[in-house]
């Protein structure tokens, strides 16, 4: 296991595209050095009370452990768009953070937030919004994308100044655009996490 700090990318996605801004927002975390980061997901959560996940996933990333939380120096979490919302999968697994929170294990830590929707106007930023709440609660450090990145005016797709996001309208590929945003609020989400851990 790397010694080096990390960056958590936290995601849950249904059929690939909010997994493939995970992986690009974790590209732009591991262009800078002296942090790396960590991919990690969440299991389905299902109304049968008898269904179960395997405890390792048969493909992509292992699932998130309090571990992974707890010791990372920032944050990104991603869902895709559920009527405006985040999906069920990850406000669960938020509201079993109850001993983080209890701990102040995420105070002053930073984080951000991405999404994928099939329609253009399917409450991205809703969605990317009410991910914030919960990293509030925490006393997380919220980061977005500045419009210094010139792609996020340019862009004609995803991206939005409160975080990476995708149109998934009729393919599951990302624009370039969208890409050149995840790997923006990854890079981003890695200076602050060094910044913020070097203050005394």
């Amino acid at each position: 296991m790397s010694a080096l700090p990390y960056v958590l990318v936290l995601y849950y996605s249904r059929n690939g595209a909010t997994e493939a801004l995970a992986l690009e927002i974790a590209q732009g975390i591991d262009e800078i050095d002296g942090i790396e980061s960590r991919v990690r997901t969440v299991p389905a959560v299902s109304p049968n009370c008898q269904a179960t996940e395997p405890d390792i996933p048969d493909q992509g990333a292992v699932y998130c452990n309090t571990e992974d939380l707890a010791q990372c120096s920032g944050l990104a979490v991603g869902s895709p768009t559920r009527f405006g919302n985040m999906a069920a999968a990850m406000k669960y697994f938020w509201d079993g953070t109850s001993d983080l929170w209890l701990s102040g294990a995420l105070i002053n830590k930073p984080a951000g937030v991405f999404t994928s929707s099939a329609s253009l106007h399917g409450g991205q930023e809703s969605t990317l919004l009410t991910m914030m709440v919960p990293l509030l609660h925490h006393g997380m450090v919220l980061a977005g994308i500045p419009f210094s990145e010139q792609t996020l005016t340019n862009t004609q797709s995803g991206g939005t100044p409160y975080g990476a996001s995708h149109h998934a309208h009729s393919s599951e590929e990302l624009t370039e655009h969208e890409r050149q945003l995840c790997r923006a609020q990854g890079r981003r989400l890695a200076q602050l996490a060094l910044k913020l851990s070097a203050q005394p």
